[in-house]
């Protein structure tokens, strides 16, 4: 049974992108009437995503999904609630670090930009923005403060910056925040917060658990935008 499980499972990952797969096989041969420059190391590198996809899948659930909502459940034991937002921002801080996405997105502006905007300046900057939103989620479920009184300052805050940011960075920041968005944070940071929620008393876990990953993704715009007036000065 546990064979059958474990083949079930990659099934459901190949059939996850294997579509795509598909669809860029058949614009690039049918609709652009090119050829596909190496099909054996075109189908191993499939192999290999179908099976890093999976494996990495797996991973998630067995470990960081279990001990991000152990310690977000257990946070409640620290009597402090400022240690509880400082290992919030901790935790989102090094967990960007290790983004793909993020660490893609800033090689390119590294390398578009000439240098001028060095790829880990860029990823630390994201970092403590996310680290930041982080620490506001969870200091916004400690104290069960309306999600819109905190988002709506953050966005107007948002905008203002944009206005003084240089242009170029103002587009650089809304790709940093959709970068941070990836397979190592999400788990990581819901599970925290819901876990968190779920043993606050009188606290709905649907409500306050949720929305952090869009603070996350807000307070890094913030740091790249911050970013890009403290190089203009």
């Amino acid at each position: 049974m546990r064979v059958f499980g474990a083949l079930n499972a990659l099934w459901e990952t190949f059939r996850s992108i294997f579509p795509l797969t598909a669809a860029l096989v058949v614009i690039q041969l049918v609709v652009l009437r090119r050829p596909i420059e190496n099909i054996k190391e075109f189908v191993i590198g499939f192999l290999f995503s179908v099976l890093g996809l999976h494996f990495f899948l797996q991973g998630v659930s067995m470990s960081l999904l279990p001990i991000g909502d152990s310690v977000g459940s257990n946070l409640v034991i620290l009597e402090r609630k400022w240690i509880i937002v400082i290992i919030g921002f901790v935790i989102g801080y090094f967990a960007t670090l290790v983004e793909p996405a993020l660490k893609a997105l800033a090689l390119e502006v590294e390398e578009i930009s000439i240098g001028a905007i060095p790829n880990k300046v860029l990823i630390h900057a994201v970092a403590i923005g996310f680290g930041s939103g982080m620490a506001i989620g969870l200091f916004r479920i400690l104290n069960g403060i309306s999600y819109l009184k905190i988002v709506i300052p953050l966005l107007f805050l948002v905008i203002i910056l944009a206005f003084f940011a240089p242009e170029q960075f103002v587009s650089i920041a809304m790709d940093s925040a959709s970068a941070t968005t990836g397979p190592v944070n999400i788990p990581i940071n819901m599970a925290l917060a819901i876990g968190l929620a779920k043993v606050i008393e009188g606290v709905d876990p649907l409500l306050a658990g949720f929305g952090v990953v869009g603070l996350t993704s807000v307070g890094a715009i913030i740091s790249v935008l911050a970013l890009g007036i403290l190089t203009r000065i």
